[in-house]
């Protein structure tokens, strides 16, 4: 029974939420990159390239037990897809890490009143001049 109750504790908690939120959002994102790719972006280049549909661009290879097919223009759709998502990804996060206060450092360090050169917070005596620290 130990381990059902471990389970609920960490599919309830907050980050496993979080996270399966991003996932369904993320594949719907998915499948909006993949219409703007095959739709939006993929027919005006192909148009350019004398109206060329990347997406029936293949080689038929002869095998044993039939013809093969290698569908390349497919590939190409699918890599312009993930570097679409990769790019815009990389933008999110970049934003993110901009608004994100920076985090505080922990201070281990204390000028010597006397010398002025850095020494340890619990310093009683400072190892460059000798000054007590009291």
């Amino acid at each position: 029974m130990g381990m059902i109750k471990e389970f609920k504790a960490f599919a309830l908690k907050g980050n496993m939420v979080d996270i399966a939120v991003g996932m369904i959002i993320g594949a719907a994102f998915s499948k909006a990159v993949t219409s703007l790719v095959n739709d939006v972006i993929m027919p005006p280049i192909g148009m350019l390239l004398g109206q060329m549909d990347f997406s029936k661009l293949a080689i038929t290879l002869q095998g044993k037990d039939g013809p093969v097919t290698l569908r390349y223009g497919a590939f190409i759709n699918t890599l312009v897809d993930f570097f679409i998502v990769a790019w815009v990804i990389f933008i999110v996060i970049k934003l993110m890490n901009r608004l994100r206060p920076a985090e505080p450092t922990e201070v281990t360090e204390k000028p010597c009143p006397k010398c002025c050169t850095q020494i340890p917070l619990l310093a009683t005596r400072c190892p460059h001049c000798t000054s007590d620290l009291g």
